[in-house]
């Protein structure tokens, strides 16, 4: 993790030139997924940009807490040696809000775009 975020940190994912995962649901639908952008978000917030981070990933951005807290969850479970337990609603409501996300962000002139510098 330590490195990822210092390659977050040294390497800039606007710039098309620097080498990033692609995104598989970009590479074959050309669509944006509700996770497109948020390697440029996180790379936004390490700088303190937080317009450029509004505009790369709205969703993960308002989302993130939630997810930390998932993750924390799911970590001490995991390591309690307990299920993993995750309520029905939660996730059903974060498929679904995901899944709104996708829809709107993909409209024909959605202003909120993952940012590129060419």
């Amino acid at each position: 993790m330590v490195a990822g975020i210092a390659y977050l940190i040294a390497v800039d994912p606007h710039d098309p030139r620097a080498w990033m995962p692609v995104c598989p649901t970009k590479l074959f639908t050309k669509l944006d997924c509700p996770a497109c952008g948020a390697l440029r978000l996180a790379h936004d917030l390490l700088h303190g940009d937080a317009h450029a981070a509004v505009h790369d990933n709205l969703f993960m951005l308002v989302s993130s807490p939630l997810l930390v807290y998932l993750l924390a969850c799911h970590w001490r479970a995991v390591r309690a040696g307990q299920p993993v337990h995750i309520p029905r609603r939660l996730a059903r409501g974060l498929l679904g809000s995901a899944l709104a996300w996708m829809a709107v962000r993909n409209l024909p002139g959605w202003w909120l775009k993952p940012t590129s510098r060419e």
